[in-house]
């Protein structure tokens, strides 16, 4: 997936198209992201007890990755991600990580 927890992104289609928010939760296996403010739903909520009332809450619920787009903390505009690896030697083996970068400017996120 191209988008992790924490990331800043902007929503590409839907409803909430052009809302920025930060990533909250993020689910590989299904493809899905929880974004802050976006696709806001209600639900009914039972009382657990005394402590906790019951209600009408609204919460985010899950929205597809591919509906976002990471924003670049430099240029600051929603990109492409890319995926660059990186070899680097360390007491005399070769570590390989892999770096997300910006499409556009080409820094690293």
């Amino acid at each position: 997936m191209h988008v992790r927890k924490n990331d800043l992104v902007m929503v590409i289609t839907g409803k909430d198209k052009g809302t920025k928010g930060k990533i909250t939760a993020a689910f590989p296996k299904t493809g899905k992201v929880i974004v802050e403010g976006v696709n806001m739903v209600t639900r009914h909520q039972k009382a657990r007890n005394a402590m906790q009332p019951g209600g009408i809450v609204k919460k985010e619920a899950p929205i597809d990755a591919s509906n976002v787009m990471l924003i670049c903390e430099k240029c600051g505009k929603p990109v492409r991600v890319a995926h660059k690896v990186t070899v680097t030697t360390e007491n005399g083996k070769n570590v390989r990580t892999m770096v997300r970068t910006c499409k556009k400017c080409g820094a690293e996120i």
